[in-house]
């Protein structure tokens, strides 16, 4: 065989063999492959994993992705029924069931996640819309906060610190976006299997105002305690100040009480001691009027006495000398 021989059956081998190659294709367990001729799709959706074949050259293969897909959108500022503007974060998990209709309507999942952007966006203003913000971030409309109890009557009637009755809630908010996004986006050949709020979130403009208005009412009811506190302490103090003059005003009763028992037990004493014979009688004037002397008499005392006078009739019948003489009839005493 010569070498021309030789040369055109490499050729023809290898036309063959990309021949062959260009007719097979393999299809994953994770997706599944419309078939296109001249950018047309052509037959049913290969749904089945393996090695398929097609016609070379004038078909190709489009692959779909058939796990659950993620969508994640951008924040945006929107306003709720009580006008109030806030930034709402969305996010989604959905899937393609009808390959074909999928293929013809959005061609890739570029175009998915920018119909779903438009779709979920709009349809999660027009819930945010209908719905006061209260609604929008409770989860359920049974809860009732504990600090309510703390409050009262007057606080609640201004509803301080109290929580506004919902009708529905954000879980039912959230099945109302996805049902009313659910249908829109079946026509493209999505099934979509979930929403969730990922975060909301006051807007720029009004969160200072939202932040002062809380700040506000934490500050009353902050005041309302500390007045309390007060009244407290102040009726803490004056029932210390009362219990402190009752007490002491039963022990002074009780010490007057003790003491004019002791004085009556002497007095008693007294007079039963002194009172025995005349001699103890004139003994005890003696000493009494001694003790008389010693407290009102010092050094340079002058005294002025009259002669009848019972204080004097001790000193009358005494001299300088210490010896006893008569009384002078003047009444006076050096």
């Amino acid at each position: 065989m010569n070498r021309a021989a030789q040369i055109g059956i490499l050729v023809v081998l290898g036309i063959g063999t990309y021949v062959s190659m260009s007719s097979l294709y393999t299809v994953s367990e994770v997706e599944q492959v419309i078939i296109t001729q001249f950018g047309k799709p052509v037959g049913s959706p290969v749904t089945t994993a393996g090695l398929k074949v097609k016609l070379p050259f004038i078909q190709d293969v489009n692959a779909i992705d058939r796990r659950v897909l993620e969508w994640d959108g951008n924040p945006s500022d929107m306003p709720t029924k009580d006008k109030l503007y806030i930034s709402v974060d969305l996010f989604a998990r959905w899937r393609i069931t009808e390959p074909l209709q999928y293929f013809l309507r959005l061609r890739d999942e570029r175009s998915a996640q920018s119909r779903l952007d438009d779709i979920l966006g709009s349809e999660t203003r027009n819930a945010v819309a209908k719905h006061e913000l209260i609604e929008i971030i409770r989860t359920t409309k049974d809860r009732t906060p504990l600090r309510d109890a703390l409050l009262t009557d007057a606080e609640r009637d201004q509803d301080i610190g109290s929580l506004v009755p919902i009708q529905k809630g954000r879980k039912l908010v959230e099945q109302e976006i996805f049902a009313a996004a659910a249908e829109k986006v079946r026509v493209f050949g999505i099934e979509l299997l979930d929403i969730r709020f990922k975060r909301i979130n006051y807007n720029e403009s009004v969160r200072p105002k939202i932040y002062d208005r809380m700040i506000s009412e934490r500050r009353q009811i902050a005041e309302r305690f500390l007045s309390e506190g007060n009244g407290e302490a102040a009726r803490i103090r004056g029932n210390r100040v009362r219990d402190l003059n009752k007490i002491q005003s039963e022990a002074y009763r009780e010490v007057e009480e003790i003491r004019g028992i002791a004085d009556a037990k002497a007095t008693e004493i007294y007079s039963g001691a002194y009172n025995k014979s005349d001699e103890a009688v004139e003994f005890y004037e003696f000493t009494r009027t001694m003790q008389a002397y010693k407290a009102i008499i010092s050094k340079n005392t002058t005294l002025v006495l009259s002669t009848d006078s019972d204080l004097f009739k001790f000193l009358k019948g005494m001299s300088p000398d210490g010896d006893a003489v008569s009384a002078q009839p003047s009444g006076e005493t050096q």
